[in-house]
Parts: C-alpha cells; structure tokens; sequence
C-alpha cells in the first residue's frame, strides 16, 4: 500500500485526544465493534456524523436473517446468500456470516434487543427476497433496524463510552511508516470539542455506513455521502465492486422529481404475500422467477422497470389490500403511518413504488477480519467489501454483516492489543499540509452530481448512458482541481463543501467500474451487455487514488480477492 498523500482541503486540527481504537458510525457495525473494544478493556471512542441513533441501521425495516428456526440451518442461508451474490461472494466470507451468525443475534438479544415472539416466547421468522424459508428476525412489526439502534445506543451510555456526535471524520491520520495514527475530523455544534480537530489511535475502524445520496432518489439518510470510502480512497486503500449498487424494488413513489430519502416498502411486505401489478392489476414477476415476487432483489428491480418502459409508467403498484387494517396495523405500522403521511392507505389500495437506489454491495475492500490495505485501517457493515454480498446482497444480510464483523473486528484489534501493546504506542501522524491537496467542490454541486448519476448511473445502464456520466463528473473535477491549480481558490471549507467533494469522489469510482464491468451481473445491469459472462467477468473490479488524483481500476486474475496486507504490514 502506498500512501497518496491526498487530503481534504481543511484547518490543521486545533485540539486532539488519543485512544487505542477509534470507531466511525453510530450504526449496528459502529456500536457493535465498540462495545466488543470496550469490553476487551481497549480506550475505545465513538465518531459519529450526526446522534448517536441518526446511523442507517434505524431505518431497516424488514430484520435480520439468520438460520434461526426449526428445520433451517447455515448451509440452507448460505446457498441462498451465494445465489443471490451471482457468483461473486466469496464462500468462506459468507460461510463465516451464517455460521457466526446465530450466536450473534443471540449476544445481540443479551445486550438488550427485542424481538417480536409468539405466544410461546420463540423468535417470530419472516420470508423476504431470495431467501427459501423463513429466518428474518424482526422488532416492532416493521422497526427492527430502530429496535437495534436503541439497544445499542441503551448499552453505549451505560457503559460510559466516550462518543463524539455530529462529527464529520475529515482523513485518515498516518504516521512516517503508512500505518494508521488516527482522524481528523469535523465537530458541529456545541460540546466538547468544536471545529477541526483528531482523534489519535493506532486502529480506526470504519462504519460509516453507504452512498446513496450519490442518487437523486434514495432510501438512505441525507447523512449517507460516502464519507468512509472516499476518506478509505484518499488513504490508499483500495476500494471493491462499488459497480454493484442496489436499487431497492418497492420503494414509495413520490413524484418523478422527487428528491432525496424516500420511504421504503419493506420486502418483508411482499414475504407476507404482498404482490406487484400494473395500473390493470396485472402480477407481472408471475413466470419470470421461481420466487416471483420474492427472487433476489436485482430480479425485481429489473422486473419493475422492464414494465415500466413496456407502459411508459412512472412506477407500478404494491398489492395488500387483503391483508386488512388489523395486519397493516399490527405487523407494518411504519409503513402505514408512512404511507398515510403522503396520501396513500394501503389497506384500500395499491401502493405507488419504484425502485431507488438502497445498498452499496461493493465498498472498502476487507479480508474476513474486516482489514483493508492501509495497516491499521479497519471497515465494517455497508462502507465494506468483505465479499459476503458479491454482485447483489440477499435482502436482511446487512444487520448480520454488521454484527459478525464486527464481532471480528474487535477480537483482531484486541488481539493485536495484548501482542504488541497496541495501548502504548501513541502514533506520530505526519503533518497537516500547509496547501489543500483536493479541491472542495460548492455545495450545490452535489445535486448536479445526483443528477449526473440518476441519468447515466441508475438501475438501467450502457456503455454511452456511462460515459456521459463519466464525462460530466470529470468535467465536475478538472474544473475544480484547474482552480486550485491555477489560482489557489477552492469552495470554503464546510460540511455542504466536503460531503460534496466525497461524493463526486465515489461517484467517479462506480462510474469508472461500471463502465469497466461489460456484462449484466446482480445489481449491475447493462442494457449493452444484457448477458451474464463467467469466463470475462467473474472477478473483481478494483479501484484506487492516484497521487495525481487519477483512478487506477484494475480486474483481478480470478473471483478470488488478493490478501489485504502483506506479511510484513501485518507484523
């Protein structure tokens, strides 16, 4: 690994702390690996973007999945997880997930979730997308994600974790050998600490969640700008599958110029038996899978916007009038509520849905202890590429993800910790430099890059849609680098300035392994290249930053991914 030297264009920090582990994201992953620290006696401190319960794991609707029931078991998931992955998991990632899986919802339930049960006390199962039994666990009817987020956020106070909200983690800190020193970030608003200043730590883990407002419609949060991969880019770390963005099937239909997170319809509603039609009523998804309503998530993507184009709709139309108002209100009060806000009640009609952009499957790349290139440099959850999901993640993979790794996560860091005496090296990062090194982009660019990605990046793809898109970013970034370049002047620096900037920054690596990737595989659809091709692409795209700013993009030989460190970076 070789450092790029590439930082954001920001203050030196003003004021620092130090720590033996420093965790970015308030999510499932964040909170999980920092409890785990914690409890393995490690200095542990907690970055987050915005509060502590603001992360995407309290949006998740459907649950999570894991061979809990009668009958099922971790070969049946993993079958599942590799079909819906399409050849690009990697089988002994997911063979970690489903067999460590288990254990983990039951040491999450010891921390304090709770899930719904049956009049027997047993854990409730549910059916989504790709997966052939029920073992979707799930909390609240259809707030499992909210349910998650309490009692780790419950547990994070009790414990007394030192936490640091509503801070933007600007780079990655290094020191003279290229190994991990820490952060330096952004804190807004009062507190502690306010401004520009670092966390020192010789482990940093990144859990910062996906992408997804790099689209114009979403289900992420407006705090979802890709702020871990493009500081991981930055760093030197190399950075996997980003091509691979799911477009979640049923999401409520607002308006075609509607903007930003929109409300997502939970799969779990088609696992009770919800169905797709047209404006005639028609199930369309009847006779283009086994499943029907219920295969991999990409299937149903496509399958809505494949009637879509045939009737020049604008969406189509989610089906549970027959479940009645007691099961709505029973098993979905989330989305009922939702639905009812914007004028639709499901319990007397169809619901309006399209897709809209979800889930990065692709991200940091990891090996299965959740370490990336950069020594020390740790990823968990959705801003990971651990090869668990491959080119489509199987629907509530995520919550397990994030649970399993970072379970991993912390028994590496405090492994290493009683080693080597990770505690009582204070790292020495290398000095801020005294000239912004990447230009910052202004606020308003960032629905320019939205747009740029909705029309040439989305669900439907090409060779010429991608280029055009390719074009337009790179005009988005000579125009701000030959600014700097020319005359010093870069937009201020800002939270709008750099959410921006990390944007145009991932944006240009999924445009550039989209275009690289001429096959139709998972989540990954190119109308040129409608086939799926094992013998040309059944490998993995990877992409890192130049010191120049330039994208190298390489393929690996084979599906399998290189070791993340050399032996010598890992001593």
């Amino acid at each position: 690994m070789t450092s790029t030297g590439i930082r954001l264009h920001a203050p030196a920090p003003g004021w620092s702390i130090s720590a033996d582990v420093v965790v970015v994201g308030s999510g499932v992953a964040g909170l999980t690996t920092a409890l785990r620290c914690e409890a393995a006696g490690l200095n542990t401190v907690v970055v987050t973007k915005a509060r502590l319960d603001d992360g995407s794991t309290r949006w998740a609707q459907g649950g999570i999945a894991a061979a809990l029931g009668e009958g099922d078991t971790p070969e049946q998931h993993l079958d599942d997880t590799l079909v819906a992955g399409v050849g690009l998991c990697d089988e002994e990632s997911v063979r970690i997930l489903v067999t460590e899986g288990p254990g983990a919802v039951h040491r999450l339930i010891s921390t304090g979730a709770h899930f719904d049960t049956d009049d027997e006390g047993d854990i409730e199962l549910t059916r989504e997308g790709g997966h052939h039994r029920r073992r979707i666990a799930h909390a609240g009817g259809d707030a499992t994600g909210a349910e998650i987020s309490r009692a780790l956020v419950e547990a994070v106070r009790a414990r007394g974790l030192r936490t640091i909200e509503n801070a933007l983690v600007l780079d990655l800190l290094t020191d003279a050998d290229g190994r991990t020193a820490g952060v330096s970030l952004h804190v807004m608003g009062e507190g502690q600490h306010d401004g520009v200043g670092a966390v020192h730590a010789p482990a940093v883990v990144l859990a910062t969640g996906g992408m997804g407002q790099v689209f114009s419609a979403t289900t992420n949060p407006s705090v979802s700008t890709g702020d871990g991969v493009a500081l991981a880019l930055r760093a030197g770390a190399e950075v996997s599958d980003l091509e691979f963005v799911q477009f979640h099937p049923t999401v409520l239909f607002l308006g075609a110029d509607a903007e930003g997170q929109q409300p997502l319809v939970s799969e779990a509603v088609r696992g009770e038996g919800a169905h797709l039609v047209d404006a005639d009523g028609v199930r369309f998804m009847v006779g283009q899978h086994e499943l029907a309503e219920l295969a991999p998530r990409d299937i149903v993507a496509k399958g809505i916007t494949r009637r879509m184009q045939e009737q020049d709709a604008e969406h189509m139309f989610l089906d549970a009038r027959h479940f009645g108002a007691e099961m709505w209100e029973h098993r979905f009060p989330t989305i009922l509520a939702a639905c009812r806000a914007h004028g639709i009640d499901p319990v007397h009609e169809p619901i309006p849905i399209a897709p809209a952009a979800h889930y990065a499957s692709g991200g940091v790349r990891t090996d299965s202890r959740g370490r990336t290139t950069v020594p020390g440099l740790y990823a968990c959850g959705e801003v990971a590429c651990t090869g668990v999901h491959g080119a489509n993640r199987l629907a509530s993979n995520s919550l397990l993800e994030g649970l399993v790794y970072a379970e991993r996560i912390s028994a590496d860091i405090a492994a290493r910790h009683a080693a080597d005496g990770l505690h009582a090296r204070v790292p020495a990062p290398v000095e801020h430099p005294e000239k912004p090194a990447y230009p910052l982009l202004a606020p308003e660019t960032r629905f320019a890059i939205q747009r740029i990605m909705t029309r040439g990046a989305g669900v439907l793809r090409s060779a010429g849609s991608l280029a055009q898109a390719a074009d337009a970013l790179q005009q988005l970034h000579t125009d701000a680098r030959g600014a700097l370049e020319e005359n010093g002047k870069t937009a201020e620096p800002g939270v709008d300035t750099w959410e921006a900037t990390n944007l145009l920054c991932v944006a240009r690596v999924l445009v550039a392994a989209a275009l690289r990737r001429e096959e139709t595989r998972g989540c990954h659809w190119r109308e040129d290249h409608p086939e799926r091709d094992d013998a040309a692409w059944r490998r993995h795209i990877v992409v890192r930053l130049n010191p120049d700013r330039a994208l190298a993009v390489a393929t690996t030989d084979t599906a399998d991914f290189p070791p993340t460190l050399t032996q010598s970076q890992e001593q």
